[in-house]
């Protein structure tokens, strides 16, 4: 019997978190070349900002990824589906150019009737920034339904970050933000669930201010 509720147990879990299993195949890795063109250097302070995808009929969490402000801006979406040849430049489960358009892209893209996103930030020094930069870079490609373990275990191996926990639960990370003392902000929009079209849709040219979620 015991055997049987554990098995239920990782049964709920995966499927908890099920909203990050789409792949990212190593053939869709955008050149290396592209990736250095991408290099985006934002000039606010070194930050983390970590994404929390939440159901709007439950509050479940459906995904996790962190964005890392450090001698670039990147994200670190992974096994994430924010991916679309020659206009998001990603290699594994690290999206390049993060400029403002493309945070408000990737945040809208989240964003729709099922679920809404939740913006956490903390910021952090330049050390501990480039520190998590480096080892989203040398992750990926992440397995199916670990985005929130991959990402605590960037977030562990951090200075003053090893107490993150261990988790597949997308909403025990955004605990331990909170606690932490990250800013708290929240975007919900309720755009159609087909996150294809989002992407059909998707051009690479700046066209809108920077969103600004409101709580």
């Amino acid at each position: 019997m015991k055997s049987v509720l554990r098995v239920c147990a990782v049964i709920a879990a995966v499927v908890s978190v099920s909203a990050c299993t789409v792949r990212n195949p190593v053939k869709e890795n955008s050149p290396d070349t592209e990736v250095l063109a991408a290099r985006y250097v934002h000039d606010g302070p070194t930050r983390l900002t970590l994404y929390t995808m939440r159901s709007n009929r439950n509050g479940s969490g459906a995904h996790t990824s962190l964005m890392i402000n450090g001698s670039e801006r990147i994200a670190f979406d992974p096994a994430g589906s924010f991916r679309k040849d020659g206009a998001i430049v990603a290699k594994n489960d690290v999206v390049y150019g993060m400029t403002p358009w493309m945070v408000d892209q990737y945040t809208r893209f989240h964003a729709r009737e099922t679920y809404h996103v939740v913006v956490q930030s903390l910021d952090v020094s330049p050390q501990v920034a480039e520190m998590a930069l480096r080892k989203a870079q040398s992750l990926g490609p992440v397995l199916e339904s670990q985005c929130a373990q991959s990402t605590s275990q960037i977030l562990r191996a951090l200075p003053g970050f090893e107490d993150a926990p261990s988790t597949l639960f997308p909403v025990k990370l955004e605990e331990y933000f909170a606690a932490k003392g990250a800013t708290y902000e929240r975007l919900f929009e309720y755009d159609d669930d087909d996150k294809s079209k989002v992407l059909a849709a998707f051009t690479p040219q700046y066209e809108d201010e920077p969103l600004k979620p409101t709580n």
